[in-house]
């Protein structure tokens, strides 16, 4: 994927997303030490990046295909922006969750007219269903990450967040399936000056951390995350582009996962969910390494249950 399909990508898409803002807080950055610069995705149609994945993901297809509708698997987010982009442009859209998906992703996936068929919660039983509905419906599955035109779909925001501050030092992103960490470090790649990009990754979900270490795709054994978004699975098509330009991931504890969500809701005044805090977890976790630093943070999302916050 070369620097002109994430250009044509951004082109393609730019009708049917918001250009989100970017956001600073000078407690923060005494906090750190280093000049944060948040891309807040949490405004993005739908709540999240996996908007600009989606849509782009749709547009690639042929009529024949859109008459036939898309079919995803989904825990909520990647469920949320197909259904949008889908209905957006006029296509149907079947959604595979797990039973313990966040209701409040349930009924948002509702509200955008997707159609969800529950599931059990692993990830055999949502692909086998997924499967099934692709046989039935004649349906396109789209992959949440794994999918080439998703992954530079997710790298635009860190494109529109490199036209601003061109002179990042790091970007950081959190790491689920790998299509946004894949993307930004296209667009880091291409659109930054030397800007390195770095994940962050629950302890509970460490698949893209072993991966890198050992150079080929892990799996997880436990998906026991408050970050519910994080829990999938790195892909064929993602993780050469992250093993390639990914300069490392860093892990982080569940209580350190809350603690930089409630700084994000506290210090920015703004709303993120558990996922959407990994990645300036990661940051909090080792600040003396990047003391001084320009850095990005990808906050990937805002979907949260206000009923079931974790603090």
């Amino acid at each position: 994927m070369d620097k002109q399909q994430l250009i044509d990508c951004h082109n393609r898409i730019k009708p049917f997303i918001h250009n989100t803002p970017v956001l600073t807080s000078r407690l923060v950055d005494a906090m750190v030490g280093a000049n944060l610069f948040f891309k807040c995705e949490n405004f993005q149609k739908m709540g999240a990046f996996k908007m600009r994945g989606a849509a782009n993901a749709i547009m690639q297809l042929s009529d024949k295909q859109r008459q036939n509708g898309v079919v995803t698997h989904s825990s909520g987010n990647f469920a949320q922006a197909l259904s949008l982009a889908a209905q957006s442009l006029g296509v149907k859209a079947y959604i595979v969750m797990p039973s313990n998906a966040p209701q409040v992703k349930k009924d948002a996936v509702k509200e955008y007219n997707g159609h969800i068929i529950e599931c059990e919660p692993t990830l055999a039983a949502r692909e086998a269903l997924t499967k099934q509905i692709q046989k039935e419906k004649r349906a396109t599955f789209i992959h949440p990450s794994n999918d080439d035109a998703v992954i530079l779909g997710q790298g635009t925001a860190c494109k529109e967040l490199l036209e601003i501050h061109q002179d990042l030092d790091y970007v950081f992103a959190p790491v689920g399936g790998g299509g946004l960490i894949a993307g930004t470090a296209l667009a880091a790649k291409y659109f930054g000056d030397n800007c390195n990009v770095i994940g962050g990754e629950p302890f509970e979900v460490d698949d893209a951390y072993r991966s890198l270490q050992s150079g080929m795709i892990e799996t997880n054994k436990t998906t026991n995350t408050i970050a519910d978004g994080l829990r999938t699975q790195l892909g064929d098509r993602n993780f050469p582009i992250i093993k390639k330009n990914v300069q490392r991931i860093i892990r982080v504890k569940e209580d350190e996962i809350v603690k930089a969500m409630r700084i994000i809701w506290e210090r920015l005044k703004i709303i993120c969910e558990p996922s959407c805090a990994v990645a300036f977890a990661a940051i909090l976790k080792e600040k003396e390494a990047f003391l001084g630093k320009k850095i990005g943070v990808i906050l990937s999302g805002g979907n949260v249950d206000l009923n079931n916050l974790p603090f």
